[in-house]
């Protein structure tokens, strides 16, 4: 016996599409296929919806067959779906996983019959079942007459429905049958000798609302009028039981919309209320605007946000009164726009509320798609920033108190610059002094002697640009201009500081060293911080060799991970022991008058630019500070 087989195959090769038919054909199956390549002509075909199977090719070239089966699923759940591929096991794991029926091998084709008859019988069974469940007819039947029952259930079987029928007579029995819960429907006669249908009816609707209860009885149009008064679904002589099956049919499709009705209801109060909830939490409201009608919509959130009580219209001039005079402007020119363009848009502005407190909240929106082109419609969300402002407005204070304290601290090593910056200057001062002599005595000389007078008033120039070079690091170390980044030398920036700090150390016995690596690449950075971090190093080093002098050398290598390594290491007291990390603390200092912010203040700076700054005890005697940069580029400065 042959049976017709509706495929719908997504196959690329017509070669594989044929053999496919003709194992399947062998086996007796009379197959009607629809081959399919791409996307749209899948779902072209699944719309028409008469197939019994889907078979699939994994990979095609404009389309995959797991994208078809999620559109399968999501379309015909119950509908087999088997993939016919080349690839292996682990992507047979992935299909059956996903929800495949089954994963046959093109190379291995004689299971593809045996798994197309397991798979239509399975379906087949699922649809019995189903079928079984959807048409099975649980009833509660309040009758004393037992040809009466039977005639009902006869005449309800007749319509294909089976029926599994309880009958009580008994207040007691009803009650009981009643708390079991699994009824689909109640029939009741209106009179029984120990019971009545309206008692019935009272008891049903006060347990199981929702449930139909038909009354089949004897009794006419005015008990009629009374049971459905009361509540009934519907109200059956007995002597036209020919409406009874059409009653039932219709009391139990309502009963079904009731209660998708009430799920979906449920469903829509649980999601609202999953929203009202989202939006206090992230002070976030949402609205719709049709700015074709200026109507518009505000959620609770919104209301919250605008600290407007719920019963208030929101309208488009509410909105503008609410907000800070100084926004309002430029927040009527945005809805202005949206309203005129279509566009999408996004605002911050400020609220004053009815206290005189300020909100600060940033709106966005786009235009609803869907709509009839002439209808203009917004839907968007607003949320509450101003927590997130006042946060910004804290870090700002704090970055500004950062530098001022970065400042404080570089001022208060002004003192301790002092004599070396007095010794500096002094050099080409006195130097230029003596030039400016000779260059007189030539030019007083008879006759002038212009060549060596030029000589002298050259070295003149040139000490005193010396001079000024050393009076402008100075002025930027110790001015109070914005952080500015640029590319910088590390190596020259060290071999600055070292000119600088020369006579500080000379007068405490302590030698500077350099070892420097050549070629080292340039970092991105402040250079004043820079200097600044270097000089707490330095001095510091200085301070703790003191009493007995000794050797600071400074050092700069790259390391294996292309950072730019700079360490400052003396021979001095050393660290406090196992508190290597607590001196970066702020207000934690070893010196007697010190302010315990140099090192904290210099690793903030070291931080803020991308590396690390630490202390470690040197080999011997003394500490070893040193700091990590990124390297900016690669490429390496200048050789000096």
């Amino acid at each position: 016996m042959t049976s017709l087989l509706r495929i719908l195959m997504l196959e690329d090769s017509v070669q594989d599409a044929e053999l496919i038919q003709e194992l399947l054909e062998a086996e007796h199956f009379v197959c009607e296929v629809t081959r399919v390549q791409t996307r749209a002509e899948f779902l072209a075909a699944l719309e028409d919806r008469g197939f019994d199977l889907v078979l699939a090719d994994y990979a095609l070239p404009s389309f995959d067959g797991l994208s078809a089966l999620k559109l399968t699923l999501s379309a015909h759940p119950d509908l087999p779906f088997i993939f016919v591929s080349s690839f292996g096991e682990e992507i047979a794991i992935d299909a059956l996983t996903s929800g495949a029926t089954d994963y046959v091998l093109k190379t291995r084709l004689s299971r593809l019959v045996p798994s197309v008859q397991r798979a239509l019988r399975e379906a087949r069974e699922r649809a019995e079942c189903k079928a079984a469940e959807e048409a099975l007819l649980r009833i509660l039947l309040l009758e004393d007459s037992v040809q009466d029952a039977e005639l009902i259930q006869e005449l309800l079987e007749a319509d294909h429905f089976v029926c599994e029928v309880t009958r009580v007579q008994t207040r007691a029995e009803f009650l009981a049958a009643l708390e079991d819960g699994g009824i689909d429907l109640i029939l009741a006669d209106y009179q029984l000798p120990s019971f009545d249908g309206l008692s019935a009816l009272k008891l049903a609707l006060s347990a199981r609302p929702d449930l139909p209860f038909i009354f089949v009885s004897g009794f006419g149009e005015e008990i009629a009028i009374e049971a459905l008064t009361s509540g009934a679904t519907d109200y059956v002589l007995k002597t036209r039981l020919s409406r009874l099956v059409p009653s039932v049919h219709r009391a139990l499709r309502e009963a079904r919309e009731r209660a998708e009705r009430k799920k979906a209801e449920e469903a829509l109060r649980r999601s609202e209320m999953y929203l009202a909830a989202a939006e206090q939490l992230s002070h976030t409201g949402s609205f719709g605007w049709n700015a074709s009608t200026g109507e518009i919509y505000w959620s609770d959130g919104a209301y919250r946000i605008f600290g407007c009580e719920p019963t208030t219209k929101p309208t488009i001039q509410l909105v503008i009164d609410r907000t800070h005079p100084e926004d309002r402007m430029r927040h009527r020119q945005i809805i202005d726009r949206a309203a005129m363009e279509g566009s999408e848009f996004i605002a911050e502005y400020r609220l004053l509320m009815a206290d005189g407190s300020v909100k600060y909240v940033e709106a966005a929106a786009h235009r609803l798609t869907g709509e009839e082109p002439e209808r203009l419609v917004f839907v968007g969300a607003i949320t509450d920033i101003t927590e997130r402002k006042r946060a910004e407005e804290g870090r700002e204070r704090l970055r500004q108190l950062e530098a001022d304290l970065a400042y404080i601290n570089r001022v208060s090593m002004m003192g301790e610059l002092t004599a070396s910056l007095a010794h500096e200057i002094r050099q080409p001062i006195a130097a230029a002094i003596i030039d400016a002599n000779a260059c007189m005595r030539w030019l007083r000389r008879d006759p002038p002697n212009v060549m060596e007078a030029c000589g002298a008033a050259s070295r003149m120039v040139a000490v005193a640009t010396r001079a000024a070079g050393i009076i402008d690091r100075v002025r930027s170390l110790y001015g109070r201009g914005t952080p500015e980044r640029e590319v910088v030398d590390l190596n020259e920036i060290l071999r600055e500081m070292m000119v600088l700090l020369r006579d500080t150390a000379d007068r405490h016995a302590v030698s500077i060293r350099t070892e420097l690596e050549l070629g080292l690449s340039r970092t991105t950075a402040d250079r004043v911080q820079l200097q600044q971090v270097l000089m707490n190093l330095m001095l510091n080093g200085i301070e703790a060799m003191r009493e007995a002098g000794g050797e600071l050398t400074l050092a700069s290598k790259m390391t294996e991970d292309c950072q730019l390594l700079i360490s400052v290491s003396d021979s001095g007291i050393g660290l406090p022991v196992d508190q290597a990390e607590r001196i970066f603390d702020a207000f934690v200092t070893t010196k007697p008058q010190g302010t315990g912010m140099g090192l904290s203040i210099s690793r903030r700076i070291i931080e803020s630019h991308g590396g690390r700054l630490s202390a470690s005890p040197n080999a011997g005697r003394g500490a070893i500070f040193q700091f990590t940069l990124p390297a900016s580029d690669g490429r390496p400065a200048a050789a000096a």
